[in-house]
């Protein structure tokens, strides 16, 4: 008999497993205080959780030629610690362990640079509930959630995540760019609103549906894959 192929579920990391608002925000205004700009406010300062900042950076006051300089201002301080002052949310580590026992194959997808990407998991608990980690290369700037996106299905043996003898897929994440990398794929994003989303962000992108509580993000991921 034919083995029916496993769905796959990608799932963003910042703001949709973990809540690493505290340890990005510090970094962030340790950046802007480095090198003499005017710190965003607060709501502007959460806004850098998720989109690769050398997008936010120069969207939000810093030169262009400056960037660069920004973001290793940012690193210093983030690896340093604030990568780790962050944690996951309530409810999470059973809904990765229900998905899998559900039959899903699993895989964090994330525009982090990897290489904090995979610490953080490993950390926390998250790597041995999953089947693998990928996020983007330290120049963010060479890279979008699409390319993750990609980078994952070639890794996991995904060639056409939109053909059906493939199995389902489905993203699962905050901001609109999870929606619009995975839509890149033919894939289809749920939105989780405990995240730092704009409202409306995710309606907007197109999130096929909207999970406001964690306890209903299985019933809800599975529906969808159905």
């Amino acid at each position: 008999m034919t083995r029916s192929p496993s769905p796959l579920v990608l799932l963003d990391l910042d703001g949709t497993l973990t809540d690493s608002a505290p340890g990005i925000v510090a970094g962030i205004r340790h950046a802007y205080g480095a090198l003499g700009l005017p710190v965003p406010d607060d709501a502007t300062l959460r806004s850098f959780v998720g989109p690769p900042i050398t997008d936010t950076f120069p969207a939000h006051g810093v030169p262009a030629d400056r960037v660069d300089a920004a973001v290793r201002a940012y690193r210093e301080a983030y690896a340093a610690g604030g990568m780790y002052d962050n944690r996951v949310f309530d409810g999470i580590p059973e809904v990765l362990r229900a998905l899998r026992a559900a039959g899903c194959t699993l895989a964090v997808a994330t525009s982090k640079p990897e290489v904090y990407a995979k610490p953080i998991c490993d950390r926390y608990g998250i790597t041995e509930l999953v089947d693998g980690v990928f996020g983007a290369p330290l120049d963010e700037g060479t890279s979008t959630k699409a390319t993750v996106i990609a980078q994952a299905l070639a890794s996991l043996g995904r060639t056409s995540p939109a053909d059906p003898a493939e199995g389902p897929a489905l993203m699962v994440g905050d901001r609109e760019h999870d929606v619009h990398g995975a839509a890149e794929h033919g894939i289809r994003c749920v939105g989780v609103t405990w995240g730092y989303a704009a409202p409306g962000e995710l309606v907007d992108a197109g999130a096929v549906a909207l999970v406001d509580d964690v306890a209903d993000l299985t019933d809800t991921v599975l529906a969808r894959l159905s």
